[in-house]
């Protein structure tokens, strides 16, 4: 197992739509599993292929509390069912320090093949309903911040640009 490196915006490969996964392979195994390793070590509660520069239909999630960890990786994940509105604060792996609340379904059903290649139909609520729609964001290209009005849009991106001049003073 690897801990990757993780992907920041603006960098393009996380505008770009990735591909379905036609065949669940030791190297998709490998990468799920390097996935789930950088997930739990940047910290982070999901984490989609896209974010280490691969854009392929694969996500892992794991929004359980620590004691009871529930690794969920996805293959070909889709939505195929919303209902209810959230409205709740998010943040981005690769958009590290900046947080901001973004309006999505309360309730969904989703449905993604397992890394055993198995067709799973599974309902979430709260935390994992938010991860499930954020993550599956990623692999069309969709960032969170894609979801604010032009008006924060523009604000984000001088909030992100002080973030980022921070963090490299950190270093």
């Amino acid at each position: 197992m690897a801990i990757l490196p993780i992907r920041h915006y603006p960098d393009p490969v996380l505008k770009n739509k990735s591909e379905p996964i036609r065949h669940i392979t030791e190297e998709i195994r490998t990468l799920a599993s390097d996935m789930a390793e950088t997930m739990y070590a940047a910290p982070g509660v999901g984490l989609a292929a896209p974010q280490v520069g691969i854009n392929q239909n694969l996500i892992v999630l794991d929004c359980a509390p620590k004691e009871e960890s529930e690794l969920i990786v996805a293959v070909n994940p889709e939505i195929v069912a919303r209902e209810g509105e959230s409205y709740e604060e998010e943040g981005c792996l690769s958009v590290p320090g900046y947080y901001t609340r973004i309006r999505r379904s309360a309730h969904v059903k989703v449905r993604y093949m397992n890394i055993e290649g198995q067709i799973t139909e599974r309902e979430a609520s709260g935390l994992l309903a938010i991860a499930f729609q954020h993550e599956i964001d990623h692999l069309h290209g969709v960032l969170f911040v894609d979801h604010l009005s032009s008006l924060k849009k523009n604000m984000f991106r001088k909030k992100y640009q002080k973030i980022q001049r921070q963090q490299e003073q950190e270093l």
